[in-house]
């Protein structure tokens, strides 16, 4: 066989994943304070993109990020969008009907009338007979012509501007570390212990505990180990107490001796935390040499004190959870879903200032960045709005798939998969779990993840429908909650029940959703609810509190 050369012509298609292909995928799984934050740097990047409430009175030319409203009702199985029109510019073109004047009135205005001798010359007597004062007027007037006394009369504090911010004089933040030092410098004199407490309170964590082998403290800071223990004792009893402490018994113990309440038998209770957790009041009765009675006060008073002093000061701020998504139910008994226009950033091509540029510029350079920069703010508009169609569209089919929940509760949950809800929207896999991610929904029952509406399935005991996961984990804990304290259930008993349902469950399933909602074994359960029958039981026989040995140990 001969070897020839030739030419050929082939046509194919290949996805090519560019740069803006590649964001448009980041954007769908940005949560809405992160899509904010994009959108703000983009928007200090990009001259040509700004803000749709950022613009001037006439209307600019660019397209809309975005639908700032989205509705979709469940009766009708259709989805209407509608774009929010800005304010009308004003006929006027100087500025609104309200601020002309006539000719002569403005003549008058500008006219200058002299000094205010000349004035008084041409009206053959003083001001102040002409234009008298007020008592209240003259007051302000000498107050206001007097030197400034404060310092926010100086410009540095109130003031009558509409954009005064009361968030500026708020008090900054007081932390646990800056709460320990003030206490410190107090508490010592020697500048070795000062020291030494300086670096303790450095290795206090957010709960209010310092670590549990102190030792490397005294290699590190070159001072015997009574030292570190003797100031480490005075920082066990600063504000708040229970702070600085080694471990959960340490905590406890010194909130107990604040309150002058740690005697023998508490001593023993707070050494032996572990029966406590395990419910084994009859162990602990026995330790601590009490009654019944005494035990119960004993463990209330234990409830009562704050095993995490340090998360007072806490400096985490918590970020409160903004939906993205609203579903209302609809007068046809549908439910409507629409979008949160609060969440959507909404921003503008100002094409008009492109073109104007385009005039004047005679750079190859500066024509390159301008055209660029309108190819990356058009793509950025048109990227938002595809991501409010897609959340919306996404949202939709889950309710129109979960209408169950949404009517009558948790208990209704169907199994779900992104793969359901891909192909009824004609969608791949991935676009759904990335839509789905950091996204949230607003309903009659709550806000969820639109995660949360994924659950996996349970067969079937009669061969029927299956049960999502989430509908088992709440029969489980129903079952739980209505149990009596005579008849506690065992988890081979839960499956039984399930079972007689129609769920057909194994047994380590049920335990695992059991720790899952951190609910105790049937043991401690027995025992913890046999406790409270009992001091419900003796509660009514006290007729008096009675006072236990309050001597310190």
């Amino acid at each position: 066989m001969a070897l020839t050369q030739r030419l050929e012509f082939r046509q194919s298609q290949s996805l090519v994943m560019t740069p803006q292909l590649m964001q448009a995928i980041k954007l769908l799984q940005l949560s809405n304070l992160d899509l904010s934050a994009f959108v703000e740097e983009e928007l200090e990047r990009n001259p040509l993109l700004e803000r749709a409430s950022d613009g001037p009175e006439t209307p600019v030319a660019g397209e809309a990020a975005a639908p700032e409203r989205a509705e979709f009702s469940d009766s009708g199985d259709s989805a209407s969008y509608g774009d929010d029109s800005g304010g009308e510019a004003s006929d006027m073109p100087g500025g609104s009907a309200g601020d002309s004047f006539e000719p002569g009135q403005e003549e008058w205005l500008n006219r200058d009338l002299g000094t205010r001798t000349e004035i008084e010359q041409t009206l053959d007597t003083p001001l102040d007979n002409v234009f008298t004062e007020e008592p209240a007027e003259a007051a302000a007037r000498v107050a206001q012509d007097a030197a400034p006394t404060a310092y926010t009369e100086w410009g540095g504090g109130a003031s009558n501007d509409e954009d005064y911010n009361l968030e500026a004089f708020v008090a900054a933040e007081v932390t646990l570390g800056s709460h320990l030092a003030e206490q410190l410098a107090v508490a010592f004199a020697s500048p070795a212990e000062r020291m030494i407490g300086q670096y303790l309170i450095d290795l206090v964590d957010d709960a209010g505990y310092v670590p549990v082998d102190l030792g490397q403290a005294a290699e590190r800071l070159g001072a015997p180990q009574g030292d570190v223990d003797a100031v480490l004792a005075v920082l066990q009893k600063f504000d708040p107490p229970g702070v600085c402490a080694r471990n959960l018994s340490e905590c406890l113990a010194i909130q107990l001796r604040e309150l002058n309440r740690y005697d023998p038998a508490m001593q023993a209770l707070v050494e032996h935390l572990d029966l406590l957790a395990k419910r084994d009041i009859a162990s602990l009765r026995k330790l601590c040499g009490v009654d019944d009675e005494d035990i119960t006060d004993m463990i209330g008073e234990i409830r009562r004190l704050d095993p995490k002093p340090g998360l007072k000061f806490g400096s985490a701020r918590t970020q409160t959870m903004v939906p993205d998504v609203y579903v209302r139910p609809g007068p046809d008994g549908g439910w409507h879903v629409e979008l949160n226009s609060d969440t959507l950033p909404r921003v503008l091509v100002n094409q008009v200032y492109y073109t104007e540029l385009s005039k004047t510029i005679r750079k190859d350079g500066d024509k390159s960045y301008f055209t660029d920069a309108l190819q990356n703010a058009t793509w950025l508009v048109r990227a938002l709005d595809q991501r409010a169609r897609t959340i919306l569209k996404v949202a939709t089919e889950i309710v129109r798939q979960q209408d169950g929940f949404f009517t009558h509760g948790v208990a209704h949950l169907r199994p779900l998969n992104l793969k359901a809800v891909a192909d009824a929207i004609q969608m791949h896999e991935s676009t759904v779990s990335r839509v789905t991610a950091n996204k949230y929904m607003a309903t009659n029952r709550g806000s969820f993840e639109l995660k949360y509406f994924f659950t996996a399935s349970i067969a079937s005991a009669d061969g029927g429908e299956a049960h999502s996961a989430e509908a088992v984990r709440h029969h489980i804990k129903r079952l739980i909650d209505a149990e009596a304290p005579a008849a506690i259930l065992s988890d081979d008993t839960i499956v039984e029940r399930l079972r007689e349902t129609g769920i057909d469950i194994a047994r380590r399933t049920v335990a695992k959703y059991r720790e899952a909602m951190r609910i105790p074994s049937s043991v401690q359960r027995r025992r913890d609810k046999q406790s409270m029958l009992g001091n419900a039981l003796s509660a009514p026989a006290t007729s008096s509190d009675r006072s236990r040995d309050t001597a310190p140990a």
